[in-house]
């Protein structure tokens, strides 16, 4: 990930200021961070994920948000850009800047940004209560890694890969493998 010339903000700061800018910056504790653009197969399975998550929470009190939307956590003075996220939160429908309260968070691995999405990401994710699953999902393993918070606020790791259907057990839905990496060339 890159500094965006290494510019120093507080969240209120970064907020009006990149409202202006034509690409997206992620923040961190007053650091902004240049957003890259995705490779086509990232683009197709996060949007995969994505309306597969819409058509199976249509009726509840649950709304997919893809990557364009903010994910606010308060709890690590951040701002990020997850790829597709899931708020069952009442208070997260009235804001149209970003989200605060989601349940799920799914990050599709890159090679620039596979270590961060397991660490650094991760470390701030884990900060919001209400998040209850997060998926890192790798393209080229053709895998699902899906962590969940168990009831003594440790995480479990569900590995998914091959045949086996993505359990959501947050949401109360799977998503098969095949779905998941629909219209992805075989490695």
């Amino acid at each position: 990930m890159q500094t965006a010339e290494r510019l120093r903000f507080s969240a209120e700061d970064y907020l009006a200021w990149e409202a202006t800018q034509a690409a997206k910056h992620e923040f961190v504790a007053g650091e902004v961070f240049a957003m890259v653009g995705a490779r086509q197969d990232h683009v197709v399975v996060a949007g995969n994920i994505f309306a597969a998550l819409k058509q199976r929470l249509r009726g509840t009190p649950c709304r997919p948000y893809v990557a364009d939307l903010k994910l606010k956590v308060e709890a690590a003075d951040a701002f990020f850009y997850p790829d597709v996220m899931v708020s069952c939160h009442p208070g997260d429908l009235g804001n149209q800047h970003y989200i605060s309260n989601p349940s799920l968070i799914v990050e599709v691995l890159s090679d620039s940004t596979a270590d961060y999405d397991r660490g650094g990401k991760f470390v701030a994710y884990r900060k919001l209560d209400s998040l209850k699953e997060y998926l890192i999902v790798d393209i080229e393993a053709r895998r699902v890694e899906c962590f969940r918070r168990t009831a003594d606020n440790d995480w479990l790791l569900h590995d998914y890969v091959g045949e086996a259907d993505c359990e959501l057990i947050s949401l109360g839905v799977s998503l098969p493998m095949a779905e998941i990496f629909e219209d992805i060339e075989a490695a």
